[in-house]
């Protein structure tokens, strides 16, 4: 894939939270940083004048961007930790040091100790977090340690010591803090069914300890001891909004590869997410090119071998959106819920943010290859015979019959041609006839430019269902156009596609490009249709006002509104300046019947 400008590249990056990497020409990475908004951070780097020589000197050196989209601010920062801990990039000098963030420990102990750390070590010891600060750990251990009763000491206490009697209760069980396991008062079950609550609520579960703070809350308060009731409800409020998750970090997912696919008619575009001890350490998409009829299955199947073999992929473990065929020693997991299924989540939201990304950029970079897509794409889905190069839309417009008139717009290259829109004053019906006017307007538009020997459209567009569309078709017979010029009509409340002498409507895709450029025809031929029509009520509802008054006629009541503009300047003027437009009579009258 060519080299797309960095210019290009900022105006197409998505307005989320991510992390964003700076390469250099060699394809060395330079920087990355964390982004509430990926546009705005990013694009300041390029826009802004820098205090300091080394951003200066940074930003001469980028020659692309990539980043990762991640659903929080909270998960981008960990993310970026994480990238930087891999990649150690020249520019990074905050956290390119070995501080990580912090995590909760329920140490592997007969008796567990539950402490803060920064370290994840390999013996059996549970892990929860990462957090994005030490206060919020505090905060959590300090609510734990005020509702139950742990040790804190870091003695070991098996049984047989215990039953030596080699500890002492210390000034933490005189305080209420710890129930003396030390001495043999609190038994291992006991002390693990508090390790169990406490466990439940770091995973954010908190059912059964709300259950147990709020019956303790009501003892309380049914005993008058309100400042314990109030503390024990100060707890339960933490808990209630206490939230915990991390998509980006979680130490049970460890080494796994994760693959997810989107495609279009005529791309692919594969996301692959690398995880090592539970942490992205890369993220990468691949676009490619369909060259027949190939499956998401067979494109994703291949698309594997490829990216493992490229960034020389060692995990056993695969999770995938579909099971594909892969090497017997690998495991496919797809995932359906849970940490799992996020994690597969991010990995589709990137390949659609990309493929979004590549749109933009071929828009910029290629117009005619995005037009040549989208044409392509519309002759398949409306079944046409050639490309719609040229498309013609009609809409009418009237109010319980008053001024009716029709509107012609035009699109050429999927594109409003503005230059050949075309109002028409409804002339042969009378009253609110929908498909008599569209008859009208559609055999008077083709009748002209075949007299005048304008080339034709390849396609019509018809704003109404069955019957507008029938009345069209009644026209191009006369002309001789039926066959020739490809024709549908689009309803508006369920947004049916009607084609000639059928009776199914089709039904298109919300998000297809076709429908866009249809429903965009429909929309423009009413916003243009609507306007003319306004204007012209009011031009009538002006002149009948002026001609109502006795003398005043048509060519009058124009000369007036050239003059002053509007009735209320009429409404305001002087007998002299009446008086030099229609002369005295009729100023006199005018200047009566105003005021």
């Amino acid at each position: 894939m060519p080299q797309v400008p960095i210019k290009v590249q900022l105006s197409t990056l998505p307005q989320s939270p991510g992390v964003y990497q700076f390469y250099d020409i060699e394809d060395k990475i330079l920087y990355v940083g964390k982004a509430i908004n990926l546009k705005k951070r990013v694009s300041s780097y390029f826009t802004k004048n820098h205090e300091y020589g080394k951003t200066r000197v940074l930003v001469k050196k980028i020659k692309s961007i990539k980043h990762v989209v991640v659903p929080t601010e909270s998960d981008a920062l960990l993310l970026e930790n994480n990238l930087i801990k891999k990649y150690r990039p020249r520019y990074n000098v905050l956290l390119k040091d070995d501080k990580s963030y912090p995590w909760i420990c329920i140490k592997n102990e007969r008796f567990p100790r539950i402490f803060p750390t920064r370290k994840l070590i390999k013996d059996g010891s549970e892990y929860f977090g990462p957090y994005t600060s030490m206060k919020t750990v505090r905060t959590l251990l300090d609510l734990i340690k005020g509702v139950y009763s742990l040790r804190t000491c870091n003695y070991d206490l098996s049984q047989e010591k215990i039953e030596t009697g080699k500890y002492k209760v210390c000034l933490e069980y005189h305080l209420g803090n710890c129930k003396g396991p030390c001495e043999g008062y609190q038994s291992a079950e006991d002390y693990h069914s508090q390790v169990d609550d406490i466990r439940k609520i770091i995973k954010g579960d908190f059912k059964s300890s709300l259950s147990y703070f709020r019956s303790q809350m009501k003892i309380m308060a049914s005993e008058m001891k309100f400042e314990e009731a109030q503390e024990i409800k100060e707890k339960i409020e933490v808990l209630e909004n206490y939230q915990v998750k991390s998509t980006i970090v979680n130490p049970k997912i460890n080494n796994v590869d994760v693959f997810s696919i989107i495609s279009d008619e005529s791309h692919a575009y594969i996301n692959f997410l690398q995880l090592s001890h539970g942490s992205i350490i890369r993220s990468h998409t691949m676009e490619i090119k369909k060259k027949l009829d190939e499956t998401d299955a067979d494109l994703l199947a291949l698309s594997i071998i490829e990216i493992r073999q490229r960034f020389n992929s060692l995990s056993r473990e695969l999770y995938l959106p579909f099971e594909v065929p892969v090497e017997s020693h690998l495991k496919i997991t797809v995932p359906k819920l849970g940490d799992k299924k996020k994690i597969l989540e991010l990995s589709e939201r990137n390949a659609k943010f990309y493929r979004q990304e590549r749109f933009k950029q071929i828009k910029i970079i290629d117009p005619d290859r995005h037009t040549n897509r989208i044409m392509a794409q519309m002759k398949k889905d409306l079944h046409l015979s050639e490309e719609p190069r040229h498309i013609e839309c009609f809409d009418n417009s009237n109010i319980q019959g008053s001024n009716p008139v029709a509107a012609c717009v035009v699109f050429k290259n999927g594109k409003p041609s503005k230059k050949e829109y075309r109002h028409y004053n409804i002339k042969t019906v009378e009253g609110p006839d929908d498909f008599a006017s569209m008859e009208e307007v559609v055999f008077r538009r083709y009748k002209r430019l075949l007299a005048e020997d304008e080339p034709l459209p390849q396609l019509i567009v018809i704003d109404g269902g069955k019957g507008q569309l029938s009345s069209a078709l009644k026209s191009l017979d006369i002309l001789g156009l039926r066959g020739k010029i490809a024709i549908i009509g689009i309803a508006k409340r369920l947004e049916e596609i009607y084609f000639p002498e059928d009776n199914i409507p089709l039904y298109l895709d919300k998000k297809s490009e076709s429908l866009k450029i249809i429903q965009q025809l429909r929309n423009e031929a009413h916003r243009f249709g609507i306007t003319f029509h306004r204007n012209k009520r009011s031009k009538a509802a002006i002149n009948s006002k002026l001609e109502s008054i006795e003398g005043i006629g048509e060519k009058t009541a124009e000369e007036l509104l050239k003059r002053f503009k509007s009735v209320k300047r009429i409404k305001e003027a002087s007998i002299e300046n009446l008086t030099e437009t229609v002369g005295m009579s009729r100023a006199k009258k005018i200047y009566e019947a105003f005021h």
